[in-house]
């Protein structure tokens, strides 16, 4: 393999904790919520899934259906769909719905793994191109430049950019063109078989990896370093 392409969220990065983003996000605000508020929130959002990149979540709402099979297609599903999701929560505030989507595109959102600096550093010491295709709804390159590792990243290819998502294998052929790399030489990195599987179309390898919290996976993208040249 001559050239990587990872995907973002579970893989290189991972989002902050559901209690985590509803506390970041009232932080933010002037509404203020007794600890007790501020617990039982959190467990319903937990509950419902409604934290973008936590996961999906187990029931998605009737209503929600088609936009949430085509969200990462454009930045407007992708917000419809995951406001949609946390409007199944009864907030003491309807205004923090959209406020919580905000924060979640916030860089102090997201925390790399431990190992994606080093591995990322690796890759560009070895002259190896990188790319990071991601299913999403927004410019997630501030992230990348807040915690250092924007360097390290030859092209971005992002479905909302492109209005179109994986397992789509033209998202892969962009990123694979826009690398110069050879798709049949390229190993896709990431953590959802169905969408990153999609890279194997092309006749791309594909590594799959945990999407677990940053704590719990300290290594896991370390074994990239023993798949390319």
């Amino acid at each position: 393999m001559t050239a990587v392409l990872f995907d973002f969220s579970g893989t290189l990065f991972r989002v902050e904790s559901t209690d985590s983003w509803l506390r970041g996000t009232l932080a933010g605000t002037a509404i203020r919520l007794a600890e007790a508020e501020v617990a039982a929130a959190a467990r319903a959002l937990e509950a419902a899934g409604a934290l973008p990149g936590g996961g999906d979540p187990a029931r998605v709402p009737e209503e929600l259906a088609d936009a949430w099979r085509i969200r990462d297609q454009s930045a407007e599903l992708h917000r419809a769909a995951y406001t949609g999701v946390s409007r199944q929560v009864t907030l003491p505030d309807p205004t923090l719905h959209d406020a919580l989507y905000d924060r979640h595109m916030h860089p102090d959102a997201w925390a790399p793994y431990p190992d994606a600096v080093e591995v990322l550093r690796t890759l560009r010491e070895r002259g190896i191109p990188v790319g990071v295709v991601s299913n999403i709804g927004w410019d997630l390159r501030p992230v990348f430049r807040t915690h250092g590792l924007d360097p390290y990243i030859d092209v971005y290819v992002l479905s909302y950019e492109h209005g179109i998502q994986k397992p789509d294998p033209r998202l892969f052929a962009a990123a694979c063109e826009a690398l110069g790399a050879d798709p049949r030489r390229t190993l896709m990195v990431g953590d959802d078989r169905r969408a990153d599987g999609g890279a194997t179309a092309l006749g791309c390898g594909v590594h799959f990896v945990d999407h677990l919290p940053v704590t719990d996976r300290p290594d896991g993208l370390r074994p990239v370093l023993d798949l390319v040249s």
